[in-house]
């Protein structure tokens, strides 16, 4: 019997800075933009385009959503649990 639901989404964490960049967000546009966002990495971790750089650590990647003027920092970890590195306003 096929499954009801879709493909399982990615777990998504926040890093300190991360989280501190949500506490100061207090406008609903802005916390809807972010939502947006979110949901789309967490469906599809890999959309995000890769950021040049180090190999040592896991691969740092970028996601920008031109919509809603949101740009979002994060690596995925071996277990596909989305870290966000990042909450950058464009």
């Amino acid at each position: 019997m096929p499954s009801v639901h879709g493909p399982r989404r990615a777990r998504i964490a926040f890093s300190d800075s991360a989280a501190k960049q949500l506490e100061n967000i207090t406008s609903e546009a802005e916390i809807h933009a972010l939502d947006r966002a979110l949901v789309v990495i967490s469906v599809d971790p890999d959309v995000g385009e890769p950021i040049p750089g180090d190999t040592a650590g896991p691969q740092l990647r970028q996601y920008t959503d031109e919509v809603e003027a949101v740009r979002v920092l994060y690596f995925v970890t071996a277990l596909r649990t989305v870290v966000v590195v990042a909450y950058i306003e464009v």
